[in-house]
């Protein structure tokens, strides 16, 4: 699957289960701190876009998943906003089909 269009629209059963099994609230100094380890070093474009993520929703609810193949989703439901990474390999916006589907899976519609 190409990451670039990650958007869970295709998500198969075992990718659904692992998101509705670790999706959780996450507060600002977790997805801080998860950051930083994934992100090592200053210069990093990708750290920059996290960063400013978590910046420009301070206020806001967060939650975090992680798919069966590793791909970690952070939603903002507050302000409707989400983004995807894979650890080493890249990372986006979360695209509407993902947002929706953040949404039922918070609301327990898994």
């Amino acid at each position: 699957m190409p990451f670039e269009k990650f958007d869970l629209e295709n998500l198969d059963k075992e990718r659904r289960k692992a998101i509705a099994k670790s999706i959780r609230t996450i507060s600002v100094e977790e997805l801080k701190s998860l950051g930083g380890e994934l992100f090592h070093y200053a210069d990093d474009p990708w750290r920059e876009t996290f960063f400013r993520f978590i910046a420009e929703n301070a206020g806001a609810t967060f939650h975090h998943a992680v798919t069966s193949d590793g791909v970690n989703i952070v939603y903002c439901r507050d302000q409707d906003k989400g983004m995807w990474f894979l650890p080493g390999s890249g990372m986006g916006p979360l695209q509407a089909t993902g947002r929706q589907i953040m949404k039922q899976m918070i609301a327990g519609g898994h």
